[in-house]
């Protein structure tokens, strides 16, 4: 059900409180950002300003995301679960979400009988800069979506000596260039008809290529919607003359 901003509060359940806990996440990586309460007002702030309001149960006041760190949050939708008690919110974020400047504030692991048993030899080298590692076993692309986690995580940490990190601070006309450069070694490697070369110039272009998607704030569930879109149009019958 879609409810707007100004009947949207008597849909909710709130609790003896007047609280709602609403989960914060990166619309364009999907990883789960923040947990946070709202409450009547914060809510009715964050739809009319569009961007995240909550209520802190510590201060006992309202609280606006980013307001002093600059790390706002801009709403680009929000929902509601079955039960109407717990609130969605996909943001597009301005720098870290955790107050300790970590990208999550989930960071903590927490360790599970039988899990992660034997992924050690499964690892291998990081992508970029070191921080990814891909495991067999897992979905065909999955690789694309943790890659996508992982540049996002150094767009909003920006940690020191990462390459991402340089990409970033150097701006859109530097990650435009790379991604030029790269799509060339492609051209050359193919053309060279080495195929080692042609897949670490490709890997070097689908990296970068990711990097400026996240540059320009649009999510690869776009684009592989896109290609989705262009695989099942109807083609119209062709026709004898």
């Amino acid at each position: 059900m879609k409810v707007d901003g100004m009947g949207l509060s008597a849909e909710l359940k709130w609790d003896a409180h007047g609280l709602m806990p609403a989960i914060v996440q990166d619309a364009a990586s999907k990883e789960v950002l923040m947990l946070a309460y709202m409450n009547e007002e914060s809510l009715k702030l964050s739809v009319e300003s569009g961007e995240t309001w909550f209520w802190s149960r510590s201060r006992k006041a309202l609280w606006h995301k980013g307001a002093t760190s600059g790390n706002t949050q801009h709403i680009l939708s929000m929902k509601y679960d079955c039960d109407a008690d717990t609130l969605l919110v996909l943001v597009e974020p301005q720098g870290p979400a955790c107050h300790t400047g970590k990208y999550t504030c989930f960071n903590e692991e927490v360790a599970l009988a039988g899990a992660g048993e034997g992924l050690d030899a499964q690892k291998t080298s990081g992508i970029a800069d070191g921080g990814m590692t891909a495991l067999s076993g897992q979905g065909r692309f999955e690789i694309l979506g943790e890659l996508e986690r992982l540049i996002a995580e150094r767009e909003a940490e920006r940690p020191e000596g990462a390459y991402t990190t340089y990409l970033f601070d150097k701006g859109v006309d530097k990650i435009l260039k790379k991604v030029g450069e790269e799509a060339a070694e492609v051209i050359i490697a193919a053309k060279n008809r080495d195929k080692d070369e042609l897949r670490y110039e490709a890997s070097d272009l689908i990296y970068h290529l990711l990097v400026l998607l996240r540059e320009q704030k649009l999510p690869l569930d776009d684009v592989l919607r896109e290609l989705g879109n262009r695989h099942n149009k109807v083609k119209p019958e062709s026709q004898e003359s």
